[in-house]
C-alpha cells in the first residue's frame, strides 16, 4: 500500500519549512527551528481546555517544566501525563500542543506535558528520570491538582512513547499503578535491521541514516542502547504492565519496533490494541490539517483511553 495521498500537502510545507534551516546546524539551532514550524503550523485550539498553566518541579536530575491542558469543566479529572516527540533532542509541550490539547478537550481530562531534558547535552538518563518524577509528582499531588490518583495514564510519541512505555515499567515496579499506555510510533528499542527499516530507510520524516548519530546523543554510553529503562523492549519481565494501545504508521522505520513491543506485552498477557496506520507515515498526527485519516486515529486513540478512564473511574 501506498503512502496516504492526502499527506502529500504536508509533506511540501514539512519539506520547505525544514529547508530553511541552515545546513551543519545543530540540535540548539534545529530546537528553536523546531518551534518556529509548530508555532506556524498549530492548529486552533479547543475553546474548552486552559492551557495557561505550568509547574517547575523538583527532580533528582533538577528542575522540569511541565504545562497542563486541563478540560475547563473542572472536577476531579482523569490524568494523562504526556511526553512528546523529537529524537530527545528536540520538541516542547509547545510543539505537541495540537494532541495534547485535544486528548484533554475530547476525554475532558487533565494532560501533563513534560518539557523534559535533552541531549545531547543531558543524555539518558536525565530524561527517563524526569518523566518518572513527573508521574510521581502528579499521583502525590492529585488532590491539588484535582486529578483522580486512582486515573492515572501514560503516553507519548516516538522517543515519547519510548519514554511512556519505560516509565511504565518503572511505576510497575514502584507499585503504582497505572490505569493505561499510550504508545504512538514508540521506538521501543534501537534495533536497525527490521524489515521497516530497511523498506522506508529514506523516510518520509525521518531517515535510518541519521539514526546511529541521533542514538549516540541519547545514549552516549553504548552498553544503555539495551537498558530497559532506554530500550523497553529489553526488559526481563513486561507483565503487570497497563494495558497499551501501540499505534505503528505502515511507512515508518519504527514500525516493526512498535509492533515487536506489542508482541512482548501480548505474551506477558498485557491487554494490546495494535493500530497498524495503514498508509501512515511517522509523526502522521502533525498532519491533522491535511488528512482526515490523521485526525481520526487520534480520536480512536482517545476513545481508547476515554474507555479506560471509564472503567477505572
Amino acid at each position: 500500500m501506498t503512502i496516504n495521498p492526502k499527506l502529500n500537502d504536508f509533506l511540501r510545507v514539512w519539506d520547505e519549512k525544514w529547508a530553511t534551516l541552515p545546513v551543519g546546524s545543530g540540535p540548539v539551532e534545529r530546537r528553536v527551528h523546531f518551534e518556529q514550524i509548530a508555532r506556524d503550523m498549530r492548529l486552533a485550539e479547543p475553546s474548552d481546555v486552559d492551557a495557561t498553566t505550568e509547574h517547575h518541579i523538583d527532580t533528582p536530575v533538577g528542575p522540569v517544566r511541565v504545562r497542563v491542558f486541563r478540560h475547563t469543566s473542572g472536577g476531579v479529572q482523569p490524568g494523562l501525563v504526556y511526553m512528546h516527540g523529537g529524537a530527545w533532542m528536540q520538541g516542547s509541550p509547545e510543539t505537541h500542543w495540537d494532541i495534547t490539547a485535544r486528548l484533554a478537550s475530547w476525554n475532558r481530562q487533565t494532560v501533563i506535558s513534560v518539557d523534559y531534558a535533552k541531549a545531547p547535552e543531558r543524555p539518558f538518563p536525565q530524561a527517563f528520570e524526569q518523566c518518572v518524577a513527573v508521574t510521581q509528582w502528579l499521583h502525590d499531588n492529585a488532590d491539588y491538582l484535582n486529578v483522580d490518583p486512582a486515573r492515572i495514564a501514560i503516553g507519548g510519541d516516538s522517543a515519547g512513547g519510548n519514554l511512556a512505555a519505560a516509565v511504565a515499567l518503572e511505576m510497575r515496579d514502584r507499585g503504582m499503578g497505572l490505569i493505561a499506555q499510550l504508545l504512538i510510533y514508540p521506538a521501543c528499542d534501537f534495533v536497525q535491521d527490521r524489515p521497516s527499516m530497511i523498506e522506508n530507510a529514506d523516510g518520509p520524516l525521518i531517515f535510518v541514516r541519521d539514526m546511529p548519530r541521533v542514538n549516540a546523543m541519547y545514549c552516549p554510553n553504548p552498553d544503555d542502547l539495551t537498558n530497559p529503562k532506554a530500550a523497553p523492549l529489553h526488559a526481563s519481565d513486561h507483565s503487570g504492565l497497563p494495558p497499551a494501545y501501540i499505534a505503528v504508521a505502515e511507512h515508518d522505520p519504527l514500525r516493526d519496533s512498535g509492533i515487536a513491543y506489542a508482541e512482548v506485552l501480548r505474551a506477558a498477557d498485557v491487554p494490546v490494541v495494535l493500530h497498524q496506520g495503514a498508509g501512515m507515515i511517522h509523526g502522521y498526527l502533525r498532519a491533522m490539517e491535511f488528512c482526515e485519516e490523521a485526525a481520526s486515529n487520534l480520536r480512536g486513540m482517545a476513545d481508547w483511553l476515554a474507555e479506560r478512564n471509564e472503567a477505572a473511574g
